[in-house]
């Protein structure tokens, strides 16, 4: 192994340092419907524009997807992912060689082949739910996996269940799914309370208000807030409008012990990280 992937898989490791710093996941949709920056980064000049620009800023994390799971959405085939997905994946990889790349799927064979092209990290909204092939797929390919909530199929995942105490329903759904993965090998596991999937305004605030309900879980824990309803409908504003409410929110994540922040402002993210790091919570 050459110093370069040593050093590249040391950068890696740091997700999963307890004593590492906080890490910033900028998110690349190269899909035309997203919620907030849909069809901005369909041709290959633009998304390597917003991906040298996000490293630029300081992304540890590049969070490519290509099949938008906003509510409303419709399930794109395989194939058309694929399409969308692993051109941007290789040309990002291709471009920036040490950075490292997250795939935004639930779909266990675009797992492998965003892996197969240069992907070092799977972030499975559905937390192995939506294909029962995935769960093999990462041990065989024994990458880092990003395990969320969610309700259990496409259809289904953005069904708000108001009744539920959704603290201990989230930490039941991802203990369940740790125990699978652990029996297949799987150790190398981020967990995420899927905020903003199925979930009322008051759940969301309820998840991240403290993460006490996840400590038994010996795992890093991603939080995804950026430009979400859950603070655009609390404020009467456009998503692209909740930066300074969403620094707010990170820098509480931060403080009680989110290790991953998902984000597609990157900037405000990294500043909020070193105010952070300066009181050092």
């Amino acid at each position: 192994m050459s110093a370069q992937d040593t050093a590249f898989n040391q950068k890696i490791d740091q997700i999963f340092n307890p004593y590492a710093e906080v890490m910033v996941m900028g998110i690349l949709n190269c899909t035309p419907d997203s919620f907030s920056d849909g069809g901005s980064y369909m041709t290959e000049e633009n998304w390597l524009k917003q991906c040298e620009k996000m490293i630029h800023e300081g992304a540890d994390i590049i969070d490519i997807g290509a099949l938008s799971t906003r509510p409303n959405a419709i399930e794109i085939t395989e194939e058309e992912e694929e399409k969308r997905l692993i051109p941007v994946v290789s040309s990002v990889r291709k471009c920036f060689p040490n950075v490292v790349i997250s795939v935004d799927t639930f779909r266990a064979k675009m797992a492998h082949k965003a892996v197969d092209v240069g992907a070092n990290v799977i972030n499975d909204i559905s937390g192995g739910t939506f294909d029962e092939m995935m769960f093999g797929t990462i041990a065989q390919l024994k990458v880092p996996y990003v395990l969320m909530h969610n309700n259990g199929s496409f259809e289904r995942m953005h069904e708000k269940q108001p009744q539920l105490n959704i603290q201990h329903r989230v930490a039941s759904f991802l203990r369940a799914q740790i125990e699978r993965l652990n029996q297949l090998g799987v150790t190398k596991i981020v967990i995420d309370p899927g905020v903003g999937f199925g979930k009322t305004m008051e759940q969301n605030y309820q998840l991240i208000s403290d993460f006490r309900y996840l400590e038994p879980l010996p795992y890093p824990i991603l939080i995804g807030i950026s430009r979400k309803s859950m603070i655009s409908r609390l404020l009467n504003v456009q998503s692209n409008e909740t930066v300074n409410a969403a620094s707010g929110l990170h820098a509480h994540c931060i403080g009680a012990g989110a290790k991953i922040i998902r984000v597609h402002d990157v900037k405000p993210a990294k500043q909020v990280i070193e105010v952070m790091k300066a009181l050092k919570i």
